[in-house]
């Protein structure tokens, strides 16, 4: 199976690495090796990718005629990279991508005529560890080819991914709680935190998880945020905020054993699930 990687960052060069070096065999659609290609403008990025064709012109594209595409370039640049290289596809290749914003794909899918599948590996090289993967979710959108999310659902399993399948709808509600809630709390941490000359293990835990997400594209956060379910979850913060700040202006002994165990209960719901 051919398949064409579009951006060598870091998502980009691991799915390189992943389907070059392993050589993956999936199901219907793959029935022998991977041959993997990566299209990448920047020739500088692509110094450390292996075992794999490197293009920087549209028209080796056309000369590679992959029969898969995976769209890893930043979320600002997802429908773009998707026009500029359509020309050069053929019509029965799959184009895909691993956005974590999905915001306009669903119709701009449709209107391509393509066949496609859409995915969110909800990882990332910042935080998760690449060589166990056996806590970290992936997404598969349940709209698109039916073969592309085989493709998908197999990959991911034998990375031992917790795999979900939702509509485009559920997934950006989804992700609306799943990051949008922990990238604000980081951004006010991030915002009324001072220099610490001899920090505890909490708060420098928090500033490790601070500048690995500052670490993120400024648009990925932004549209994450701006994600339309994005504000009532929010909302739910600043809820808290004002409860808790209550308690602390009046010294409520009680009213903080109660709220400690609303959210302990909180935390040991979720984990129980999670089992």
């Amino acid at each position: 199976m051919r398949i064409l990687v579009l951006g060598a960052g870091k998502m980009g060069s691991f799915f390189i690495d992943l389907l070059s070096f392993e050589g993956l065999r999936v199901g219907e659609l793959c029935s022998g090796m991977h041959e993997v290609a990566v299209y990448e403008k920047d020739p500088k990025r692509m110094r450390f990718t292996y075992n794999c064709q490197r293009f920087t012109e549209l028209e080796e594209i056309r000369g590679f005629n992959p029969d898969l595409v995976i769209n890893a370039v930043t979320v600002k640049y997802t429908i773009p990279a998707f026009k500029e290289v359509i020309p050069y596809l053929s019509k029965d290749c799959i184009i895909s991508d691993i956005s974590s914003v999905k915001t306009g794909l669903k119709d701009y899918y449709e209107s391509t005529g393509m066949r496609y599948v859409s995915t969110h590996p909800m990882f990332g090289p910042t935080f998760a560890n690449l060589q166990q993967l056996s806590e970290e979710n992936a997404i598969i959108i349940s709209e698109g080819d039916y073969m592309g999310r085989i493709f998908f659902k197999d990959l991911y399993q034998k990375l031992d991914l917790n795999i979900y399948e939702y509509t485009f709808e559920e997934h950006d509600k989804t992700v609306a709680y799943s990051l949008s809630i922990p990238f604000v709390s980081t951004f006010v941490f991030a915002a009324v935190m001072k220099h610490q000359d001899a920090p505890g293990t909490t708060f420098k835990r928090h500033m490790r998880i601070a500048k690995g997400v500052l670490n993120e594209d400024d648009y990925l956060l932004q549209e994450i945020l701006f994600n339309p379910y994005t504000h009532d979850q929010v909302s739910q913060i600043r809820t808290e905020l004002k409860e808790l700040l209550e308690i602390i202006d009046n010294k409520d002994a009680k009213g903080m054993k109660a709220y400690l165990t609303k959210i302990r209960n909180n935390v040991k719901r979720d984990i129980e699930i999670n089992k």
